[in-house]
């Protein structure tokens, strides 16, 4: 059975990813705001992981609205989750099974327990979050023993994350994104796989 994962490139998706592997065929999805937008390094990630990968287009409309909420708000948590949701929602019209790297500790993006309950009745689908039950420092433990990872501030690390596109609509209005987004706030892209396996020596 195969199982679309919601893909930014990054450590968490990733790990994710290595273990929803073990028991579906997984299609690693980017989604993305513009068509035109390059995600070479996301792409790299996906090869890495030696899984398929599409992206996917959510479309200006939205990330509009997300710009919108997120100044309505002052701060991005609300617009970055209903992004997620829709993002969720559109694998859940092609997946039986989608997941995403969402941690047990993530504020971020987060869909609340009614929403995955609409979801799974409306579509059939089976919502999964392999990393639910794990704090950060063991995803960290866990990539240090599995993964080669790269750090840095959304715009300049290349991961497939909304924050980056969300940034720039923002500075396209001529609003400094700085003053909603927190500062240096670290972003993980995957470049390596070290040579070791998941389970056992």
């Amino acid at each position: 059975m195969e199982a679309g994962l919601l893909f930014s490139g990054g450590k968490d998706s990733a790990l994710a990813a290595i273990l929803l592997a073990r028991d579906y065929g997984v299609e690693l999805n980017t989604c993305v705001f513009d068509p035109d937008r390059k995600i070479l390094a996301v792409e790299a990630a996906a090869a890495v992981l030696d899984l398929p990968f599409r992206m996917r287009v959510l479309g200006i409309d939205l990330l509009e609205e997300a710009v919108d909420l997120l100044l309505s708000r002052g701060y991005p948590n609300d617009a970055i989750s209903m992004v997620h949701r829709a993002a969720v929602e559109t694998l859940a019209g092609e997946y039986t099974v989608v997941g995403d790297g969402t941690r047990r500790d993530d504020r971020v993006p987060r869909i609340d327990r009614s929403d995955v309950q609409r979801l799974e009745t409306t579509t059939g689908c089976s919502y999964i979050r392999p990393l639910l039950g794990y704090g950060r420092s063991e995803v960290e433990r866990l990539a240090g023993r599995l993964l080669l990872v790269q750090y840095g501030e959304a715009e300049s690390v290349g991961s497939g994350d909304y924050e980056q596109e969300i940034r720039r609509a923002i500075r396209a209005r001529g609003i400094d994104p700085a003053l909603y987004f927190p500062p240096r706030h670290q972003q993980s892209l995957v470049v390596g796989r070290k040579d070791t396996q998941m389970f056992g020596e």
